[in-house]
């Protein structure tokens, strides 16, 4: 079990280092713009794959190994997802996968878990979160990409009870190189890519597994972490 304190330890350890990197990139980055009198993130350079994140909201993705049982585009906050029901040909559990894509230039992402939160209060009456913690796995790139063999993802992996189901959830912001949870991790990726001219565009992504009321949600690692890797690797091949 894995206490408060430590939890928030290591949270403020992240946001300190965040902050550090910041001031660096600002340094670096900013700086020589302003002097320039170029902005760079006022005219970013152009999401070369945004016709195929647009279209996940409409048509959802197509998984390996899953049965696409219902899919829909759902309004969820001031943002519209893509809501696909997933099953497996060898079970009838039916698992819920939220996605929502980059849907232009300027798009980051914030405040999407908070959204995934009021959706799920206004649906089930109660969205209470516990046995929070990381779960991270890596997803082999194409062959074509010799720079970066293997991508790293990290998610967050938790526990969510309403009144009527218990799931356990993993969510993370998926890259062209990999995935984590926050968003800061994506602003830094995104600048170091505007500086080579080009971008890192990203897709919100969470799953919901069915699980036995209040639960552990360390027995249903190992299918998180596969439909997990198998969500980061489509992605990875046809959006991102």
């Amino acid at each position: 079990m894995i206490s408060f304190s430590k939890v928030l330890k290591e949270k403020q350890v992240t946001y300190i280092v965040a902050l550090a990197l910041l001031l660096l990139l600002l340094a670096m980055g900013g700086v020589p713009s302003y002097f320039s009198g170029r902005w760079e993130w006022k005219q970013p350079p152009p999401v070369t794959t945004l016709k195929e994140l647009r279209k996940i909201r409409k048509t959802g993705l197509t998984i390996p190994g899953w049965q696409t049982v219902q899919q829909s585009e759902q309004q969820i906050g001031e943002h519209k997802w893509s809501l696909q029901i997933l099953k497996q040909a060898s079970s009838q559990t039916q698992i819920i996968l939220l996605l929502l894509p980059q849907n232009g230039p300027k798009d980051q992402p914030e405040v999407e878990w908070t959204e995934i939160n009021g959706w799920g209060r206004l649906r089930w009456g109660k969205w209470d979160m516990a046995q929070e913690r990381s779960l991270k796995f890596p997803v082999k790139q194409s062959q074509t990409s010799t720079s970066h063999p293997e991508a790293r993802v990290k998610a967050r992996f938790f526990r969510i009870s309403t009144q009527q189901d218990t799931f356990a959830a993993l969510q993370w912001y998926a890259f062209r190189n990999g995935g984590d949870p926050s968003p800061l991790s994506w602003f830094f990726t995104d600048q170091l890519a505007q500086w080579q001219k080009h971008r890192t565009p990203w897709v919100a992504v969470s799953i919901l597994i069915p699980i036995e009321p209040f639960g552990e949600v360390e027995n249903t690692r190992s299918l998180a972490q596969s439909l997990g890797e198998t969500v980061q690797t489509t992605l990875m091949a046809n959006a991102l």
